[in-house]
């Protein structure tokens, strides 16, 4: 069963919180501040986070940046603000879904189930073949990706990347329908934690161009604004 670390500083909020989430099967760790929550992610063996952004110790957008350069567990985050920058904020620095306060228990729920089965292990989806091998090729729509061979084919083109090119392509391919934001694809193509923003934007541009598209008419590279992008098989 998941098991799930809920942060949280009012013990009643939380005692509440661990009761919903044992009655719908999961494993609950709990702490009350973001010191507690770091200690927690870093003994690993956790499947999401439910995190409070109301902490005594340490603001909830830093502790949530903090857990983000220790691990990849799917965080949803709570807030009192619902405003779209606010939300958009807390995207981009890592967190998989929010949830706005006053929530009830269904909406807990739902939000937490859904992620889980964003994050988790995905089979092969209408127009695309996944792999579970990461070096194994990965079809999506008339586009393959290879990354053993490191050739990519669009309708049996061989595409000419650049190598930065190329392990962006894959990247998206391994999560294809996914929304990759711009903070993982720092993390795990570009592997650095600062770079311009521009980069990214550069490097998109070119795979679009390559692809035959553009960002006004996509067809496999669609950005969420704000957010960020995924890959697709063309409808």
């Amino acid at each position: 069963m998941p098991c799930v670390l809920v942060v949280e500083d009012d013990p009643s909020i939380r005692a509440s919180l661990i009761e919903i989430l044992s009655e719908h099967g999961h494993t609950v760790r709990s702490t009350g501040d973001g010191f507690g929550a770091l200690r927690e992610v870093t003994q690993g063996a956790l499947d999401a986070v439910v995190l409070d952004l109301g902490l005594p110790d340490l603001d909830g957008g830093d502790a949530l940046r903090m857990i983000r350069g220790i691990s990849n567990v799917p965080v949803v985050v709570a807030t009192a603000r619902d405003d779209e920058n606010e939300i958009v904020r807390l995207l981009n620095a890592g967190a998989d879904d929010y949830l706005v306060k006053p929530f009830s228990g269904a909406q807990l729920i739902a939000r937490l189930t859904a992620v889980l089965r964003r994050t988790a292990a995905p089979g092969p989806a209408a127009g695309q073949a996944r792999a579970a091998d990461p070096m194994s090729p990965v079809t999506v729509g008339e586009l393959t990706v290879d990354p053993l061979a490191r050739s990519a084919h669009l309708a049996g083109r061989e595409l000419a990347l650049t190598r930065r090119e190329f392990d962006l392509l894959a990247f998206l391919a391994r999560h294809a329908g996914t929304v990759v934001s711009r903070r993982r694809l720092l993390a795990d193509v570009w592997r650095e934690a600062y770079i311009e923003d521009q980069t990214i934007d550069v490097h998109v541009s070119a795979l679009r161009r390559k692809l035959g598209e553009r960002a006004s008419a996509p067809r496999y590279l669609r950005t969420v604004r704000g957010v960020g992008i995924k890959l697709v098989a063309p409808h």
